[in-house]
C-alpha cells in the first residue's frame, strides 16, 4: 500500500513547477504554456504558478537561461498556444456543446469561459489569463463565437503581455531580492493558486445557481 502510495504522489509531483522546470527545462515549460493556452485538456496545468516559478528559478540559476530569453519564449508561445485554441473553437463549432464530457473535457467549462465574456467581452482574453479554466477555454469560445481575428490577436498579445511578463518578473525580481525565496517556493505557489481560483469558483457557483434558478 505505501508503495502504491509512493508511486501517486511521485506521479502527482511531476506536475508540479518546480519538478516541470527541473527536469524538463525551458523545453517542457513551454509545452506545457502551449498546452495549457491551446488545448482544452490542458485546463489543470499550473500555468500561473509555472509563470512564477520560471522566472525564480532564473534567477537562483536551476533554470540555465537569460531572463529575456526566457521571458520572450513564454511569450510567444502563450500567444501560439491561444491562437490554436481560436482555431480549434472556430473548427469545433457546435459540436462543443453536445461532447460527452470526460475527465478532460467538460462543458461546463465553456459555460464559465461564455460567462465571463457575457460580462467582460474582450477583456476576457487579457483578465481570463491570470485564472485557470478560463485561461484555456477563453480563445476556444472566442473561434466558436467567431470572434472578430483581428480583436482576438489584440486581446491575445496583450493578455499575453500582462500575464507573462507580470509573473515571470515577480518571481526573477523575487528570486533577487529574496534569496530564501526557492526554500518556500511551494507555499508562494499555493498562495498563488488559491488566489486565483477564487474568481473562477465565485463565477461557477453564480452560473449554477443562475442555472438553478432558470429551471424554476
Amino acid at each position: 500500500m505505501t508503495e502504491i502510495w509512493n508511486s501517486i504522489s511521485e506521479f502527482f509531483a511531476l506536475f508540479q513547477p518546480r519538478h516541470i522546470i527541473e527536469y524538463g527545462g525551458l523545453i517542457l515549460l513551454l509545452a506545457v504554456v502551449f498546452i495549457e493556452n491551446g488545448l482544452f485538456f490542458g485546463f489543470f496545468l499550473p500555468g500561473d504558478s509555472l509563470m512564477f516559478a520560471a522566472g525564480l528559478l532564473c534567477a537562483t540559476g536551476v533554470l540555465n537561461h537569460s531572463f529575456e530569453l526566457v521571458i520572450s519564449s513564454i511569450f510567444l508561445t502563450a500567444v501560439v498556444g491561444n491562437m490554436f485554441g481560436y482555431y480549434f473553437g472556430k473548427k469545433a463549432g457546435q459540436s462543443l456543446y453536445t461532447r460527452k464530457d470526460t475527465f478532460f473535457f467538460r462543458k461546463s467549462h465553456i459555460r464559465i469561459a461564455e460567462a465571463y465574456y457575457e460580462k467582460h467581452g474582450m477583456k476576457t482574453l487579457i483578465v481570463g489569463r491570470f485564472l485557470p479554466v478560463i485561461r484555456t477555454f477563453a480563445p476556444i469560445v472566442a473561434g466558436l463565437i467567431a470572434m472578430r481575428f483581428s480583436s482576438f490577436m489584440l486581446a491575445n498579445i496583450l493578455g499575453a503581455a500582462a500575464w507573462v511578463g507580470s509573473l515571470v518578473s515577480l518571481g526573477y525580481y523575487l528570486g533577487h531580492v529574496w534569496p530564501d525565496a526557492e526554500k518556500n517556493l511551494g507555499y508562494i505557489i499555493l498562495l498563488l493558486i488559491l488566489i486565483t481560483a477564487i474568481p473562477v469558483i465565485r463565477t461557477y457557483w453564480a452560473n449554477r445557481t443562475h442555472g438553478k434558478s432558470s429551471i424554476k
